[in-house]
């Protein structure tokens, strides 16, 4: 029977401690849960922990195949040779060159799942009190979205497409998008627009999957803006967080990734990452003992 291919989680690389410190303890919990697969995760870019020395441990303990889970919550282009539009696919394009032997699959990126739109639907009720409510409530509540920004306009418009699923059909007077950077409009800006919609009630519900400073400004930019303007109620909301969701989430978008590695074309789905100078064996992998491989892991 096949082995499966190591999980290899991949984020983008921040000199934010707090949310790099999450992001390893979100990887070690997720490791301990299954043990019967390599797991490794490291971030892009500045900051500890590197993707690359993830890479490294795994390929000195004989893995030689990858299936590479994106932390991040919208999509980007997946053409390596653009860096930095997407550091993810520029990090394992380097990977693939420096280890001929190894072969990458990455798969999509982990918003807007419904599962993650779950959570977030989750965190709004705990903000606004989880005791008994009307239907008014909600009815009565406009949503700001917050999501960290990109100079992409592609990776931008995935926010606003995880607000519009977030209003439909869930009773808010109203979902608004705001980034906390890198894009507009700031957080500011969207709850100025909130109240020009006439909003009495915001609710500033990060589209983050981690605390760390760039929640804490989103959380003193909407205080500060609340105090001057108190006639409307401006309630904090919590990130997606290391919920037992995110990993099950992860190891989903793992096995889709996984039922792919190894096999030589197949343009229509994740992107694979391999040396150009490897030829891998087309027997190496049976699909279907990978499949029942990484069924039976989750």
């Amino acid at each position: 029977m096949t082995t499966p291919p190591a999980l290899l989680i991949a984020g983008i690389g921040t000199r934010d401690d707090r949310h790099a410190a999450a992001f390893h303890d979100f990887v070690r919990e997720l490791a301990a849960r299954h043990p019967e697969l390599p797991v490794a995760g490291g971030l892009t870019g500045p900051g500890g922990h590197p993707l690359s020395d993830a890479v490294a441990r795994l390929v000195g303990e004989g893995v030689t195949r990858f299936a590479v889970v994106p932390m991040t919550l919208v999509a980007t282009t997946l053409d390596p040779a653009t860096p930095p539009t997407d550091c993810i696919a520029a990090a394992l394009a380097q990977e693939a060159e420096r280890h001929a032997d190894a072969a990458f699959t990455s798969a999509l990126p982990l918003g807007p799942h419904p599962t993650l739109l779950n959570v977030l639907e989750r965190r709004l009720d705990e903000a606004l009190g989880n005791g008994p409510r009307l239907p008014s409530d909600r009815a009565e509540t406009t949503v700001l979205l917050v999501g960290d920004g990109s100079p992409l306009p592609e990776a931008n418009a995935e926010v606003h497409r995880a607000a519009r699923l977030l209003w439909e059909g869930h009773g808010f007077a109203g979902v608004e998008v705001a980034f906390a950077s890198l894009a507009a409009p700031d957080v500011i800006s969207g709850l100025d627009r909130c109240a020009r919609l006439g909003a009495r009630r915001v609710v500033v519900l990060p589209y983050f999957l981690f605390a760390g400073d760039a929640l804490e400004r989103v959380r003193q930019q909407a205080e500060g803006w609340g105090l001057a303007h108190p006639e409307v109620e401006v309630v904090a909301a919590d990130v997606i967080g290391p919920v037992r969701e995110l990993a099950e989430l992860v190891m989903e978008r793992y096995a889709e990734a996984a039922r792919t590695t190894g096999r030589p074309d197949f343009p229509d789905e994740p992107h694979a990452f391999t040396h150009p100078d490897a030829h891998p064996d087309a027997d190496a992998v049976a699909h279907a003992d990978v499949h029942a491989d990484v069924s039976d892991a989750r």
